[in-house]
This record gives C-alpha cells, sequence and structure tokens, in this order.
C-alpha cells in the first residue's frame, strides 16, 4: 500500500482479514506498518488508524499477526472468532508451543478453545502464574470470573462462550464518567429536598419516564398500558426482570393484548421504512430468529455473571439493555424493554438512590440524534455483513451466517452514550424536576396566604400561569377565575413570577 510516497504494510486483525479475505465489524483500531520509520496515528469517529515504525513489522505467520493484534489492536471476538475458522490448527498449534508461557500465546490459545469449541493437540501448562484474558486496565471485567488451570489463564470476560460475550473499553471518556460519582452527585441533589417532596417526585418521574419512553416510538398508548409501564417500573428496583419469563411477561403487559409474545419470535425481524411501493429501506437488521434462544440464554447469563461479578452498575445496564434491544427478541416492545432493562439493573446495582428513578427515556427524546448515534454505532456497519433478501410482502430472509456479530459486540460507543444520558438526567432532568415541584410547593403556600381556595384551583392557576409569562389571560380569568379582585389577582401573579424566577 502507497500514501504519497511512503510504503505500509497491513498488521494485525487487518493483515488477517486481507489474508483470509474476510469481511467483519470495523476494530477501533487498525493498524499498519510503515517501510520508510514513520509513525504516526489518525483519529477519526473513535477509530484510530497507527502507523507503526519498521521495527514493529511481526513477520509473515499468522500466530505473529494474532499477537500483534493482541497487543496494538485490542481483543476483538468478533474478529478472532472469523479468523481462528481459517486458521490451520496445525500454525496455530506450532506457534503457541513455541511460546509456551507467553502472556499473548496463552490468551490466542484459550480464546481459540473458548470461541471454537475445540481443542488444539497441546498438553495442559503445569505450572506458572495465571495471567487475566482481558486486562482490567484496558477493559470492564467481572471479578472472580474463574481460574482455567490448562492455559494458566482467569477468565474475567464479561459473558460466556458461544452465547453472549460482549466488550467495553476503559476508554477516556468512560474514565471520567465514574458511576460512583455520579451517585454521589446524585445523593448530594436529593438531600436538599425533603423526604415528602421526593416521594411526590417519584409518582412524576415514573410517569415522565413512562411518557418519554412510548413518545421516542411515537406511540401514544391507552391509560391502561400506560399505568402497566408505570406498575413494572415501580418494581424495577425490587425485582429482576432479566430472565426469560419476567421479559416475555412484561413485554405481555406493555404492548398491544394482539401483539403478545409467548415466547421469543420465530420470523425474521428488521427495523425499516417504506421509500416507495416495494422499496424498504432497512436501518437494522435482527438475529437470524434460531440463533434467537442461544444468544438470550447468553444475555440472560452475563447479566448474572455481571451482577455477581462487582462491574460498574453502567456497564453492566449498557451491555445488558443495548445488547437486548440489538437481539430485538420480540415482535413488538423492545425498545420500551430495553430502556425498562436499564431502570432495572441500575437500580439492582445500587447506582439509584433509594426512593428514587432516573427519567433517562425523557434525556432520550430531548436528544434524538445522540440516541439514534447510540443504536447506528452497531447497526449501520452490521448491514454491509448481512445477505438478505426481501420478498413482495416485505418478508426478510437472512442467507449467511450473523449470530457471531451479535455475540461478541464491542459496545464501548453504548456505554459511553448510557454514561452520558445518565449525567445529564442526574445534572440537568432530576434537578429541573426536584426544583419544579419545591417552587410549586412555595408557590402554592405563598398563593394559600393571599386567598384560601381549593388545590384543584390553585393547580389550574400555577399552570395557566406558567403558559403565559406568569400571569393570567384576560380570557382565562374569565374563564375560570373571575371571583378574584384585581388586587388578589395582581398579588398571585407576583406569587407565581418570584416562585419560579420568572421576570415582572
Amino acid at each position: 500500500m502507497e500514501t504519497n510516497g511512503l510504503y505500509f504494510r497491513p498488521a494485525g486483525y487487518t493483515y488477517l482479514l486481507e489474508k483470509f479475505a474476510l469481511a467483519g465489524m470495523p476494530n477501533w483500531h487498525g493498524s499498519s506498518v510503515s517501510t520508510t520509520g514513520t509513525n504516526y496515528s489518525k483519529i477519526q469517529d473513535s477509530f484510530v488508524d497507527e502507523v507503526f515504525r519498521t521495527q514493529y513489522w511481526p513477520g509473515n505467520k499468522v500466530g505473529d499477526h494474532l499477537e500483534f493484534a493482541l497487543k496494538y489492536d485490542g481483543v476483538n471476538l468478533g474478529l478472532l472468532v472469523r479468523i481462528f475458522e481459517h486458521v490451520p490448527q496445525e500454525e496455530l498449534t506450532e506457534y503457541i508451543k513455541s511460546k509456551p508461557i507467553g502472556k499473548y500465546a496463552r490468551r490466542i490459545w484459550f480464546f481459540y478453545e473458548f470461541l471454537t469449541g475445540k481443542q488444539l493437540p497441546i498438553d495442559d501448562i503445569t505450572s506458572g502464574n495465571y495471567v487475566d484474558a482481558l486486562e482490567s486496565n484496558k477493559y470492564y471485567t467481572v471479578q472472580n470470573g474463574g481460574k482455567f488451570q490448562r492455559y494458566r489463564i482467569v477468565n474475567n470476560l464479561l459473558g460466556l462462550k458461544a452465547a453472549f460475550c460482549p466488550i467495553i473499553r476503559r476508554t477516556e471518556k468512560l474514565a471520567q464518567l465514574d458511576s460512583a460519582d455520579l451517585r454521589k452527585k446524585c445523593e448530594d441533589i436529593v438531600t436538599k429536598y425533603p423526604p415528602e417532596l421526593l416521594r411526590r417526585a417519584l409518582s412524576y418521574l415514573y410517569k415522565k419516564e413512562t411518557k418519554s419512553s412510548f413518545e421516542i416510538e411515537h406511540i401514544k398508548p391507552k391509560a391502561s398500558r400506560t399505568e402497566k409501564l408505570i406498575t413494572s417500573l415501580e418494581l424495577a428496583g425490587k425485582e429482576d426482570f432479566c430472565e426469560k419469563e419476567r421479559l416475555i411477561e412484561l413485554q405481555n403487559r406493555i404492548v398491544d393484548p394482539r401483539f403478545k409474545d409467548s415466547d421469543y419470535r420465530i420470523s425474521q425481524n428488521y427495523v425499516g421504512q417504506t421509500a416507495a411501493y416495494q422499496k424498504e429501506v432497512i436501518h437494522f437488521i435482527c438475529p437470524k430468529p434460531d440463533d434467537l434462544p442461544n444468544l438470550m440464554l447468553g444475555l440472560i447469563e452475563s447479566h448474572k455473571r455481571m451482577k455477581e461479578g462487582n462491574v460498574s452498575p453502567v456497564i453492566h445496564a449498557a451491555a445488558i439493555a443495548y445488547g437486548f434491544v440489538f437481539l430485538h427478541p420480540f415482535e413488538d416492545g423492545n425498545g420500551r424493554i430495553h430502556r425498562f432493562l436499564i431502570h432495572n439493573i441500575l437500580s439492582l446495582q445500587g447506582m439509584v438512590p433509594r426512593g428514587l428513578m432516573f427519567p433517562v427515556s425523557a434525556v432520550m427524546l430531548k436528544n434524538p440524534a445522540d440516541y439514534d448515534a447510540s443504536l447506528e454505532s452497531f447497526s449501520r456497519p452490521l448491514l454491509q455483513l448481512i445477505d438478505y433478501r426481501l420478498g413482495e410482502m416485505g418478508q426478510m430472509t437472512v442467507e449467511n451466517d450473523t449470530a457471531c456479530w451479535y455475540q461478541y459486540m464491542d459496545m464501548t460507543a453504548q456505554a459511553e452514550a448510557l454514561y452520558e444520558f445518565i449525567a445529564k438526567t442526574i445534572e440537568e432532568e432530576l434537578v429541573e424536576e426536584l426544583s419544579f415541584l419545591a417552587n410549586y410547593d412555595n408557590t402554592k403556600k405563598a398563593i394559600q396566604d393571599i386567598i384560601d381556595m381549593p388545590d384543584r384551583l390553585i393547580d389550574l392557576f400555577i399552570q395557566l400561569c406558567l403558559q403565559n409569562n406568569g400571569s393570567l389571560s384576560v380570557r382565562k380569568r374569565s374563564a375560570h377565575f373571575d371571583f378574584l379582585t384585581d388586587e388578589e389577582l395582581s398579588l398571585m401573579e407576583q406569587a407565581v413570577k418570584k416562585g419560579y424566577n420568572r421576570p415582572d
């Protein structure tokens, strides 16, 4: 490869994908080696293209490029499993035996048998230190994941083999958004308000979250469906919903009764829109229905593994909630359950102070471009890897094997997005709602000191004034408050403006 007179040779994953003529989900880091001694990197949209100096060239053997990939390109399980399908066992065995105690050789050996289910003809290691499958300073991992004496490897991956095993890298952005710090910020906010106000706020936040979650999908549900989702949210802090039976039960509660599922879907599903007659614009293609039982079993087992493995609550919630929506196990309701699972996991993992909830969907609704980007960072490149055809009635048939792209997702982008949504929820949405209620209480008391009238009318007066820059219109006064004197009206309007910091 030549660029501006400089020559580069692909290395690591790039070399291996070219060697075996494979396509794959783009890795966050791509490598090449310069023949002229140049060393530099280019960063664009969170992807890094790095050029290494000549002395970094690993050679022409597959094992050496696998080691280079793990060192510099990172662990990408989806790419590894595809590459392992094409590497001759003899070549891989020879490489591993040539470096019997090397940490990268042992990791490659472990990943090969972990991902393929095949065993290489290599004797177990009988002595030496254990090394982690993932370096904990570079990746989010589980604690006490279990030791494999065969390779002397500690399996600290977030999921289980051949099922669902996401990867989330410890990026600079995630390092800045620490979950313990976010929880402390939340606690500092809520301690400023009396318990009674927080109890009232909780009821309102449940309604707001439910309304926002439906609005994201442009759905106007009947009151009964809204109440059912609110009831489920109230249970989110007490019960674990990430079990097959509970997920089906939840789906049945929040969708139109005509679209209830009794099991995972059995038809190929996709997200798209009709551009013209018999012409669909495809946005996302879901896993094949035959792959779903194993994928969902893996998702649920991964949830349990992270729950017991002391994983950061936000990382845990991102992996499972986004994993769920990408697997899309039901015909309807997947998006609402995806957002519900965020609450469920954050509450169970102690991220949310008792007696409170985060209206994350409201923040997603206010920041649609950011929410869409968090979904499209996976769905867009995935489309390039799926061969499909559409029937006359829009039925889709996926013609190639796609399971590995859903099994081994890099969910770093989704974790970063969720941290941002939660930070905005705590620092903006929560503050706004609690302040509004506190201002309402102060304004209500001030109005009661002016005139003793029913709460219903006080609520209406405040609402109408806020809709009209702090003043009551002549028409609204005539329709609802013709009993007020001019002096009472003026004092009440002043109370609203003062309570809500509206200009005179």
